[in-house]
């Protein structure tokens, strides 16, 4: 069975108050993608280094109950920020909130500045995914434990494309992958993602693969989709969110849906 295209949106949470964020992703919804993200920092990423930023979580509560549709999540959590016993449990609070619409986006973590801002320690990128593999079972035992559980078996998302670590770590427990490049650079990393699944002895067709969009669709989101990837995700940041690419997004994949 062939899977179907999906787009999201990841709402940027910088330069903006939050009127403005709650209103770009209300916006989102009514355009129909089927997914909003937020990102997990606590500083802007682009203009102002000191901007306006809101923290990514207690977003996800807020959008749980302002919207009724779209799946939420962040794009993707920082794992070091919390503990994944902790983490485990705000998820399952977000799911039930949501009426089960939460995805888990969750990687590494890479941001120095919050690291050095808010105490946690930085490290090394391979110390970091190190405690990312250390945190995912934890998260999943933990789902176990809880009253009540999940409403269902909640998506994992991890972001990344490191071969030895993110992508093992990926055919382990994910439900959908996110990786960035050209389609050279993400048609590998996919080759890889596949020869770890093998190696773990899963399905690598039960992998959701997703990365970045913009502009308009066209070739580069064709020759994507025939390599596999089926989620598309536009990115939108404060202050304006402007969301004018969405529809043409969301007119494709009716059209790519509707033909498969």
């Amino acid at each position: 069975m062939t899977r179907p295209i999906r787009i999201g949106v990841q709402i940027q949470p910088q330069h903006a108050d939050y009127a403005a964020i709650r209103r770009a992703a209300a916006q989102a919804e009514d355009l129909g993608v089927d997914i909003v993200f937020n990102w997990d920092h606590f500083y802007p990423l682009a203009g102002d280094p000191d901007g306006l930023h809101f923290e990514c979580w207690t977003m996800l509560g807020a959008w749980a109950e302002s919207t009724s549709r779209v799946e939420i999540g962040a794009l993707v959590t920082a794992n070091s920020y919390r503990n994944p016993d902790l983490l485990a449990d705000m998820a399952r609070t977000v799911d039930h909130i949501s009426d089960g619409r939460l995805i888990l986006g969750i990687g590494g973590g890479w941001f120095q500045r919050d690291y050095d801002e808010y105490g946690y320690e930085f490290g090394t990128a391979g110390s970091r995914l190190d405690e990312l593999g250390e945190a995912l079972p934890r998260i999943r035992n933990r789902w176990d434990k809880l009253n009540p559980r999940p409403t269902r078996d909640i998506p994992i998302l991890i972001g990344g494309g490191g071969e030895k670590k993110t992508l093992r770590y990926t055919a382990e427990h994910a439900t959908i992958w996110h990786a960035f490049g050209d389609v050279t650079t993400l048609t590998h990393k996919a080759g890889v993602l596949d020869s770890w699944c093998e190696t773990v002895g899963r399905d690598p067709g039960e992998i959701e693969r997703s990365t970045e969009a913009s502009g308009k669709p066209g070739r580069r989101a064709e020759e994507l989709v025939e390599a596999g990837f089926t989620l598309f995700v536009l990115e939108a940041s404060g202050p304006a969110f402007d969301l004018s690419a969405v529809s043409d997004w969301v007119a494709w994949r009716d059209a790519r849906n509707g033909s498969a």
